[in-house]
């Protein structure tokens, strides 16, 4: 049952004197986690540390087992990230909700692909926010309640969809949405395909997909959004990468 990939680290905890628990993020397995002998040691620490890129060796005698890992280091980003607090808060933020949202040993490519794309970018903060967005809108789809940005729920055109049903997922147009005022969530352009996304957006867009993340995800298991999530959006504000609309 030996297999090897190139992923994430999620997440590390001590095992005994010496060994860690670790949870690894990859195309092929998921969300996978192993045991690596020594992971406590000097020499794995800083491999091990949330965000980092890493090629893994995974052994065990059947699928089920916890297994251990082998790992080396590809790109060690949370090193690379720690003074700016800002991009640190993202990835975190991006591996706390891929490790409690998603279920073990399922695999999620296209998820994975997005998750790859956005710690590309985190270095570079007008850019990262949107494509997190898009990251929990596929993490949504991925867990099969994705939003339906086509077309209308009311009237079927493809033209100004401005709101989303709290109820169906489904996009609204201006026109249908007026009469609901507050009771719709705010459509994003950059979800739509626009080029461009303003702080608002931004807020629009987490407040979104966070909505729906936390009824229809969270609440099947009585529980909230992870905390990082909530000190990423902090982060943001503060930096004037997202605000709320006045």
């Amino acid at each position: 049952m030996d297999w090897t990939a190139n992923g994430y680290i999620l997440n590390t905890r001590k095992h005994g004197e010496t060994s860690a628990i670790v949870e690894i993020f990859t195309r092929e397995k998921g969300r996978h986690p192993g045991l690596v002998r020594g992971g406590v040691g000097r020499r794995m620490r800083p491999v091990l540390q949330p965000g980092n890129h890493v090629s893994a060796e995974w052994r065990g005698r059947i699928e089920d087992q916890l297994g251990y890992y082998t790992l080396e280091a590809i790109d060690s980003r949370a090193a690379e990230l720690m003074e700016e607090r800002l991009s640190l808060s993202g990835l975190n933020a991006l591996c706390v909700m891929t490790r409690e949202l998603l279920p073990e040993r399922e695999a999620y490519p296209a998820l994975f692909d997005v998750f790859s794309i956005v710690v590309s970018q985190l270095d570079s903060p007008e850019v990262w926010p949107a494509l997190y967005v898009r990251w929990e809108a596929g993490l949504l789809a991925a867990l099969g309640y994705g939003l339906d940005l086509t077309e209308c729920a009311a009237t079927g055109v493809t033209d100004n969809l401005t709101h989303v049903s709290p109820r169906s997922g489904r996009a609204v147009c201006t026109a249908a949405a007026a009469p609901y005022g507050d009771k719709m969530l705010s459509l994003p352009g950059f979800m739509r395909g626009q080029p461009s996304a303003t702080p608002e957006d931004i807020w629009r867009g987490l407040r979104l997909t966070g909505y729906f993340l936390e009824t229809r995800v969270q609440w099947e298991i009585n529980r909230t959004l992870p905390d990082a999530r909530a000190a990423m959006i902090d982060r943001l504000v503060a930096n004037g990468h997202a605000s709320r609309p006045q």
